[in-house]
């Protein structure tokens, strides 16, 4: 009898047909692959472990509020990119190599109404230039039916005019804006009565509507323009951009426009 070659137990643990390798004719046949199937069954287990952080983060992404901006691949468009699903005047808009950009002061408008959502783009402003983002609209022919995301290359004098603000309710948390012909990103949350700003990887913005509960006042005392209290606001309504406005009459560019309804 030749001798026997000791085996670890180790491998024993890993497949049972492992008691065979000391058999001569199974030693480097059957032994021997049942091993490599066996360990590659224990590699694609061990990918897969590797790739629950991966599974676990976009389950997080879905929880709101949102602190950072997410991944919005398999998001719709929220314009056409003949702009057929927009309601403006002829001319006022154009989409050029994937960039939309206003020709006149006019606001665009979605046909369609949202009411929870998450909003992303990106945007990019001439000097002094000034616009804004309008959610769940009451009257597309009366923009102080919406909540807006305030566009601006300076503050209008007041912090609730400055970009990231809700436009003359609440400042942004910081300043995280970069200069006028670089583009900035907004990921915008509507749900219920929250609204969340993630403006360039931080979150400036994070209210209730339910909060403002008396006409032209702010909940720290300060005046507002709206002649309806904010918690009375429509929860659903057209999405607009602001065309040319202000003085200076500066362009506003956007572009990476994408919408995910919640439910």
């Amino acid at each position: 009898m030749g001798k026997v070659e000791t085996i670890p137990d180790i491998r024993k643990l890993v497949h049972p047909y492992f008691h065979a390798w000391v058999d001569g004719k199974r030693k480097k046949t059957r032994g021997f692959h049942l091993w490599e199937g066996t360990m590659r069954q224990m590699v694609h287990w061990f990918s897969t472990l590797l790739l629950l952080p991966a599974i676990f983060v976009s389950v997080q992404a879905e929880e709101l509020p949102l602190t950072f901006h997410p991944d919005t691949q398999g998001w719709d468009s929220l314009f056409r990119s003949d702009l057929s699903n927009a309601i403006l005047e002829p001319g006022g808009w154009i989409i050029e190599d994937g960039v939309l950009r206003a020709l006149d002061h006019g606001t665009i408008w979605t046909k369609e109404s949202y009411g929870d959502f998450i909003l992303d783009l990106e945007f990019k402003v001439g000097k002094d230039a000034n616009s804004g983002v309008f959610l769940r609209t009451g009257d597309i022919h009366d923009v102080l039916t919406a909540i807006e995301v305030q566009i601006h290359e300076t503050n209008d004098g007041s912090p609730r005019g400055m970009v990231g603000a809700i436009y003359d309710v609440l400042a942004p948390s910081q300043d995280v804006s970069r200069p006028a012909g670089e583009w900035n990103r907004y990921t915008i949350t509507c749900k219920g009565s929250l609204i969340n700003v993630v403006f360039n990887g931080t979150q400036v913005i994070n209210m209730d509507l339910n909060d403002w509960t008396e006409p032209h006042k702010n909940p720290d005392g300060s005046r507002n323009k709206f002649s309806k209290a904010l918690k009375d606001y429509a929860r659903s309504g057209p999405i607009g951009f602001q065309g040319i406005h202000g003085r200076a009459g500066q362009p506003v560019y956007f572009r990476n426009i994408k919408i995910k309804s919640l439910k």
